[in-house]
């Protein structure tokens, strides 16, 4: 009974990780499909392309960030509650909002409104995934996350929020400087580990397979059903 009950847990955390890819693959190709070629067969018009290029190219890295940490996160969910799942909806809407931005940055050529509302959009996106990243943490076994590993993972997110913030501010004055402070609050979480600190993982019972291998073994079970309809 008990097996069953965290075999049903692990399900619906299976499912809203495999949501939230969904959601965050489909940003991308609206992303994607928003990049327009120049009218002109010159060098000199794709150069002029360069503030879509640069925006792009910021906004695709910041969305594989979110990726990578979100999915790093997931590993820590026991149970993903109502509460988890709204800051998760939460969390994506904000991720949504990033296209819109890139698009305007791009088509304003760095103006220094629209990339003040680009940084703002930031802002929204990890003040979201902080509020998410809590609620994760306080699920989390303190085996594999320890308490010096849940301060440090604070102060990293807290920082590269007040850098998001500065950079919306800088940007009324000088844009190019407000994307480069954007470029590096979105450097401290190119490893989704605490640097210094790399999180334990508790090797499992004797018998009882590891997390990974039964991570692997839900995957296989998705794909077969995939194939199956």
């Amino acid at each position: 009974m008990q097996g069953n009950r965290s075999n049903e847990r692990q399900g619906r955390a299976d499912r809203l990780s495999a949501f939230s890819d969904g959601v965050i693959a489909v940003i991308i190709t609206i992303m994607v499909l928003e990049l327009r070629p120049p009218d002109q067969p010159s060098l000199a018009a794709l150069a002029a392309l360069w503030p879509t290029a640069i925006s792009y190219a910021v906004s695709y890295l910041f969305i594989a960030i979110i990726w990578i940490n979100h999915h790093h996160l997931m590993r820590f969910v026991r149970e993903p509650t109502n509460r988890l799942i709204w800051l998760n909806f939460l969390h994506l809407f904000m991720i949504s909002l990033v296209p819109f931005a890139t698009q305007w940055v791009a088509r304003t050529g760095l103006a220094a409104i629209p990339v003040m509302a680009y940084a703002l959009v930031f802002v929204c996106v990890d003040a979201a995934y902080l509020t998410f990243e809590r609620a994760v943490m306080a699920q989390a076994d303190c085996s594999q996350v320890p308490p010096e590993a849940q301060r440090r993972a604070r102060i990293r997110s807290g920082l590269a929020l007040a850098i998001f913030a500065a950079a919306g501010v800088a940007a009324i004055a000088f844009p190019v400087a407000g994307l480069a402070l954007i470029c590096v609050a979105l450097s401290f979480f190119v490893r989704p580990e605490v640097r210094g600190l790399r999180l334990a993982v508790a090797a499992p019972p004797r018998g009882q397979r590891s997390p990974r291998a039964i991570q692997r073994k839900r995957l296989k079970a998705l794909k077969t059903r995939s194939f199956a309809a």
